[in-house]
C-alpha cells in the first residue's frame, strides 16, 4: 500500500502506462503487488489450438494500462523500474493524467457485457449519453456503422477508443441541455 505520506503529496489520479509488447498483464500484476491501484482494460476471448480451447484475457488497448497514483518521483521510478513497463504517457517531459470520467466510461461498458471492440480514435462527432439499458449513463461519441448505431468512448491521452452498439432512441446529446445543479 501506499504510504500516507505519499497520498499526502498530491491527489492521485489516473496514468496511462505503455507498456512492452504483451506485457500488459503481467506489469498490471507486479504493479498491484507493490500497492498501485492498477486498472487493466480487457476482455474474455476463447483461443483454440489444435488439442485445446482456452479462455484468454484480451487487452482492450494492447500495449497500455492504467496506475492511479499522487505523482512523485519516487512513484514514477518505482512504475517505470516495473517489469515490461516502458514509459508513463505525457507530453513534454511531464506525465498527463488520464480524466477519471474516460476511465469510468470504460470501466461500465466492460462491466455492462456488451459486445465490444477497438475502435479507431475520434476527434469529432456528436457527444451523447446513453438513457437506458445496459449502458445508461454512459457518456460517449455517437457514430454510425452499416446503418447501426454505435457509442465510441474514447481515452484521448493514449489515442485509443472502443465501440458499442446502441439502439439510437436510447441516447441522448449531451451539452447545453445539461441540467447544472444550483
Amino acid at each position: 500500500m501506499l504510504t500516507q505520506l505519499e497520498e499526502m503529496s498530491g491527489q492521485a489520479c489516473w496514468y496511462a502506462v505503455h507498456t512492452r509488447s504483451n506485457f500488459e498483464q503481467r506489469a498490471a500484476g507486479e504493479l498491484g503487488s507493490r500497492g498501485f491501484d492498477v486498472y487493466f482494460p480487457a476482455y474474455e476471448e476463447i483461443h483454440q489450438w489444435k488439442d485445446r480451447k482456452k479462455n484468454v484475457a484480451v487487452p482492450l488497448f494492447p500495449g497500455y494500462l492504467f496506475a492511479r497514483f499522487a505523482d512523485s518521483p519516487g512513484l514514477r521510478l518505482r512504475i517505470l523500474h516495473t517489469a515490461g513497463v516502458a514509459r508513463i504517457l505525457g507530453n513534454g517531459g511531464m506525465i498527463e493524467a488520464v480524466p477519471d470520467e474516460e476511465i469510468e466510461a470504460v470501466k461500465g461498458l466492460l462491466r455492462s457485457n456488451v459486445p465490444c471492440h477497438a475502435h479507431p480514435f475520434l476527434r469529432e462527432g456528436a457527444r451523447v449519453r446513453v438513457k437506458r439499458g445496459a449502458l445508461k449513463d454512459l457518456e460517449g461519441t455517437l457514430v454510425r456503422f452499416k446503418n447501426r448505431a454505435r457509442l465510441v468512448i474514447s481515452v484521448a491521452l493514449i489515442a485509443q477508443s472502443v465501440a458499442a452498439e446502441v439502439d439510437i432512441r436510447d441516447v441522448e446529446p449531451v451539452g447545453s441541455s445539461r441540467r447544472v445543479a444550483a
